[in-house]
């Protein structure tokens, strides 16, 4: 937990454990095998057989590190992640502390649709099913739109997280831009929402 009461990723505080040479080269194999799948395909029907052939390890080995598609997708996703929830904790506002409730919710809308438009297929394949409301990750974006609404003074916080945090999910963005709208046109009527709830 951060000072700031925020859920940090692992590893957030700069701290990794060590790692053997050969588990740092097989860790790296699948990491790479599993982008290309990722982006060459739905990222929903990538399976562990295809990222173990791909990848050229053994079942044994790829399910020791990862038990399933997903924790794969949410390990590549880690560091685009971990990067913004640096910027929200300590980066320069709107996005960081110091701007109005409003202005960094918008700021929160823009940088996600910024990372759905460069991951959106890493970000499909870790928010299969329910698996999205169990990363880390969530967990940490809904502790800080849920101050935010708290630090701008909105009656029914608690009904309002998740809705606000809806239109980010991977499915979403993806069938906007399906249907003719580019990530600006998304971040603009994001913004418009959040100045609407939060105030201005």
């Amino acid at each position: 937990m951060d000072p700031a009461g925020l859920p940090l990723l692992d590893g957030a505080d700069g701290t990794a454990p060590a790692e053997r040479a050969d588990a740092a080269r097989n860790r790296a194999k699948v990491l790479s095998a599993a982008a290309e799948l990722f982006a060459s395909k739905d990222p929903r029907t990538v399976t562990m057989d295809e990222v173990a052939k791909a990848a050229g390890v053994g079942r044994g080995t790829l399910y020791r590190r990862y038990p399933d598609v997903v924790s794969i997708a949410v390990a590549l996703l880690d560091q685009h992640e971990r990067e913004l929830q640096e910027q929200l904790l300590r980066g320069a506002p709107p996005l960081g502390p110091g701007a109005p409730p409003a202005d960094r919710l918008a700021a929160f809308f823009t940088a996600m649709v910024e990372l759905l438009d460069a991951h959106a297929d890493l970000v499909l394949g870790a928010e299969t099913g329910g698996a999205r409301f169990r990363t880390g990750a969530y967990q940490f974006w809904r502790v800080h739109v849920r101050s935010l609404l708290v630090e701008a003074g909105v009656a029914e916080v608690d009904s309002l997280v998740d809705a606000l945090l809806a239109p980010l999910a991977a499915e979403v963005f993806r069938y906007q831009r399906e249907h003719g709208l580019d990530a600006a046109r998304i971040s603009a009527g994001l913004t418009r929402v959040a100045h609407g709830v939060l105030g201005p």
